[in-house]
């Protein structure tokens, strides 16, 4: 794959990728932060059900951001959005290593989802602009193989860091990284910002503060806290109000038109809720390993990265499919594989078969590999190449919205399915059971949304 002839280039394409990819690590390793857990709890004397803010006052914060953070890099340039990021990163992480309270670690953690959503909002941009229009799809392989390298290495790495450190280690090992991400992005090529246009600062807030909200009634749905509905409200009004200013502003954060293709709108839309079922691993196999088997972690962390070890390798591989199959086409196998994956999962009982869950969770990782290199390429050719950005950024907070929506419905549907089994099985068996049924609901929802694809697709021919 050869690279482009770009004047300002200092690095060749490959030496590139290396570099976003290190910075781009610094997102999928808060894998490891999951892992610590247990140990957050005791150093800070917290209630578990706390804990929660730790994931919430990170991935609201970078999905609130990713839309604006994108727009600023197409109108700043790129690398100057990167190179920030990664600088603000490492000052994040030193804070949440650092923290002498709870109340310290959750400031530090929405720092550090700043950092994030200033990385991976122009990551992929960056990536692209690496290489000619027509090597596109390999490279978004390669970014999504990158992506997928950390959240396969995370798990068992907590472990050994754990132990040896403590918990603050899940922080503090991703300093260098961030600090060599730093160094080096300032040889990434300057880029070519669109910097006439004017940058929406009302559309900005408004879009923050609707994610935001959003973000937080996802949050209270489960347990029907009393800020359930004026969380939803807020989300609704503000993000009435955004759309209204972009339909007045003449430089928009996002150009609305754009969601009037169909293409556009329904890869979004799968991708969503793809994400919503396929976190269904993360979520309740921790769960499942830890309750049904005598694992140890590490050894459960090892199982864990199957899923992700599947996507690393069937990333690269679909950069090559899509010429060979067509990125639609590539899109569908990977909705199928995904499927496939889920419904091995909706196969264990007790006692548990540990090669069937293991093989399950990496047949789904590589139909998960291939359809969100599908998927990204889709979403990034819709839009046009001064919205690198804003596509980018839309590709991932999918992923994001779909994990806090998983997060949701996935323990509801979980805890449903384990009381109806309770009613003629022991509670350990109820338990294997709902989780089981878990799975089998989402690979119908797969299958379904792959239905759905195909349908569309077919009628508007």
């Amino acid at each position: 794959m050869g690279s482009a002839p770009i004047a300002d280039r200092r690095l060749p394409g490959w030496a590139q990728l290396a570099v976003i990819g290190l910075g781009t690590l610094l997102v999928p390793l808060d894998t490891t932060v999951n892992v610590a857990f247990p140990h957050i709890v005791a150093r800070f004397g917290i209630a578990i059900p706390a804990i929660k803010w730790v994931v919430i006052c990170y991935v609201g914060v970078h999905a609130s951001l990713m839309l604006v953070c994108g727009r600023l890099g197409d109108l700043f340039g790129y690398r100057r959005i990167f190179i920030i990021g990664c600088a603000w990163s490492a000052v994040a992480f030193v804070l949440c290593a650092t923290a002498q309270n709870y109340a310290w670690l959750l400031a530090a953690r929405a720092m550090q989802g700043v950092g994030a959503a200033l990385v991976l909002s122009v990551g992929a941009a960056l990536a692209t602009g690496a290489y000619p229009p027509e090597a596109r799809t390999r490279v978004l392989g390669l970014y999504t193989m990158m992506f997928a390298i950390g959240a396969a290495i995370g798990p068992p790495l907590a472990g050994l860091l754990i132990a040896r450190w403590g918990w603050s280690a899940v922080y503090a090992f991703r300093v260098p990284l961030a600090l060599a991400g730093f160094a080096l992005a300032w040889k990434l090529p300057a880029g070519h910002p669109s910097g006439q246009a004017r940058f929406d600062v009302l559309g900005g807030v408004l879009m923050v503060a609707a994610t935001g909200f959003l973000l937080l009634g996802l949050d209270e749905i489960q347990a029907a806290g009393p800020l359930l509905l004026p969380f939803l409200a807020l989300a609704a009004l503000t993000g009435w109000g955004f759309i209204r200013v972009q339909r007045q502003r003449a430089d928009p954060l996002i150009v609305l038109r754009h969601f009037a293709n169909p293409t556009l709108s329904l890869a979004l839309s799968i991708a969503t809720a793809l994400n919503v079922v396929t976190f269904a691993i993360l979520l309740l196999g921790p769960f499942l390993l830890a309750r049904a088997t005598t694992l140890a972690p590490m050894a459960s962390g090892a199982m864990l990265s199957a899923s992700p070890l599947g996507m690393m390798l069937a990333a690269p591989l679909a950069g090559r499919l899509a010429g060979r199959l067509g990125t639609r086409n590539l899109g569908r196998l990977g909705l199928a594989v995904t499927a496939a994956g889920l419904g091995g999962l909706g196969l264990v009982s007790a006692p548990l078969d540990l090669a069937l869950i293991a093989a399950a969770m990496f047949v789904q990782g590589i139909g998960q590999g291939l359809f969100q290199v599908a998927n990204f390429d889709v979403v990034t050719s819709a839009l046009p190449a001064g919205d690198r950005g804003v596509a980018g950024s839309l590709a991932m907070l999918t992923r994001t919205l779909g994990l806090m929506l998983g997060a949701t419905l996935l323990m509801l549907a979980s805890a449903s399915f384990t009381s109806w089994a309770g009613a003629s099985l022991t509670a350990e068996d109820a338990f294997i059971a709902g989780i089981a049924l878990t799975f089998r609901l989402a690979a119908a929802v797969a299958f379904f949304l792959l239905a759905i694809d195909l349908l569309v697709r077919t009628s508007r021919r």
